[in-house]
């Protein structure tokens, strides 16, 4: 009767598991795997998740670590994963076979009881289920660890936090140090450089899974926009985001949604979404959904009366111009996001909104536009990635300019996302989020 219960519970746990998160093929995560053991120069790679916790500020649950996730697929706590490339014999160390190992802590039926079934060491079709080539418990680590590592002068690459970060490997790597894990000589370097440039790229599956958080922080920004009006708050409009974004699939917002009315539409990453919508205001909604990890990034700036003024229309459709002159100016392996490189998109918006329009005092308005025109976006809303290499295929990334005058109350960003498809084409992803001054109060009239 115990064996059927657990049994039981393990059939429980792997649905759990598999309708949490929709999931790439176990072949996309193995293909990163392998990807990274190539560039590894022979060193070892070690990574851990971070431990479950259930505290106060944890609202919406736990949340893999994006890196540990991209390699793996894995989103439940506590684990760690051990990638080890082939190796000739070297100094009396004989040689190895390429290593794909995900390390499961021992399970904990009480703490189950609070925290839900999960997935064990022991169970005959861990491996399978975790879609790695094996699955060993993490009492293991230490022993496989001294198996694998040569004698003398190893190598092992791991996140290592800077100053003031929390790392998943701190508590874990200190431990395995203190078990003698590692030969005399180890070397330690940090492996989220060569992570970030594996994910500046998106595979298939994942510009699916990015289409999703688009298409869902679409339909929510729709239903916002709608919504708009003089007296409303900026937290009913946020609300009505999240339940919108939230009922199509995504599981939490991307980032925390940015609802500023008037004045408040000038501060970029202003969060309290407090205030009342007055009559006159413009409404910069910056605020999107993550669908199974992968995040979107949308803003839209609307008039709360569903008519810009004239000159409001005026800054609109010139941050809008800047937009689509960017977009001309895009090639396909020689643009770049950031100011001052070459073939840089940014300079070319800048430069657009900076010969475009005055202020109040006849000047040019390039002072008002004061943050980057894009990033890369995946797992993380600002994804790590290689902004030294040249947009290519594969990437997705934000083109965003603004203009923020604080002395007139009121701010414009128009934020879409962006995909370069594997011919060269620069597709938007928000193609279908009305745009332009005229389309917006169109949409805002019914």
């Amino acid at each position: 009767m115990r064996h059927r219960s657990l049994a039981i519970v393990f059939t429980f746990s792997v649905s759990v598991f598999s309708c949490a998160l929709e999931r790439q093929a176990s072949s996309d995560y193995h293909a990163r795997r392998q990807a990274l053991a190539r560039a590894l120069s022979g060193g070892v790679a070690i990574l851990f998740a971070p431990r479950e916790s259930t505290g106060p500020n944890d609202l919406y649950g736990y949340r893999p670590d994006e890196n540990f996730y991209y390699l793996t697929g894995w989103a439940e706590p506590g684990a760690a994963l051990l990638i080890a490339p082939a190796q000739d014999a070297q100094d009396g160390s004989p040689a190895q076979s390429y290593a794909e190992i995900l390390f499961l802590p021992a399970r904990n039926y009480t703490e189950e009881r609070w925290t839900g079934p999960k997935l064990g060491p022991d169970d005959p079709k861990a491996a399978e289920t975790a879609g790695v080539d094996r699955v060993e418990g993490l009492d293991q680590m230490r022993d496989e660890l001294a198996k694998r590592l040569p004698n003398l002068n190893a190598k092992i690459l791991t996140d290592i936090p800077l100053n003031d970060e929390i790392s998943n490997s701190e508590r874990p790597l200190s431990w395995l140090k203190g078990a003698n894990a590692f030969p005399v000589g180890t070397s330690y370097a940090d492996i989220r450089p060569l992570l970030s440039r594996l994910r500046t790229v998106k595979d298939a599956g994942e510009i699916e899974l990015i289409r999703k958080a688009v298409n869902a922080s679409i339909a929510a920004q729709l239903s916002a926009i709608r919504a708009i009006r003089a007296g409303i708050t900026e937290r009913e409009l946020a609300a009505l985001l999240g339940y919108e974004w939230g009922r199509r699939g995504c599981e939490r917002p991307a980032y925390a949604p940015i609802v500023g009315s008037g004045f408040r539409s000038t501060i970029l990453h202003y969060s309290s979404d407090s205030a009342t919508v007055h009559a006159g205001d413009l409404v910069l909604i910056d605020a999107a959904g993550e669908y199974s990890l992968y995040a979107s990034d949308i803003t839209r700036t609307l008039p709360a009366d569903g008519k810009f003024s004239s000159r409001q229309r005026e800054i609109y459709n010139i941050v809008l111009g800047a937009q689509e002159a960017a977009i001309a100016a895009f090639q396909s392996g020689k643009s770049h996001l950031l100011r001052h490189q070459p073939d840089s998109l940014y300079d070319v918006a800048f430069a657009y909104i900076n010969t475009h329009g005055k202020d109040s005092h006849g000047e040019g308005l390039g002072k008002y536009f004061i943050h980057g025109l894009g990033h890369y976006v995946g797992l993380n809303v600002h994804d790590p990635g290689d902004y030294s290499l040249p947009l290519a295929p594969g990437m997705v990334f934000t083109i965003e300019p603004g203009i923020y005058i604080p002395e007139e109350s009121f701010g414009v960003r128009i934020e879409d996302m962006f995909l370069v498809e594997r011919g060269g084409k620069l597709v938007r992803l928000t193609q279908t989020l009305p745009q332009s001054a005229e389309e917006i109060e169109k949409l805002m009239a019914h």
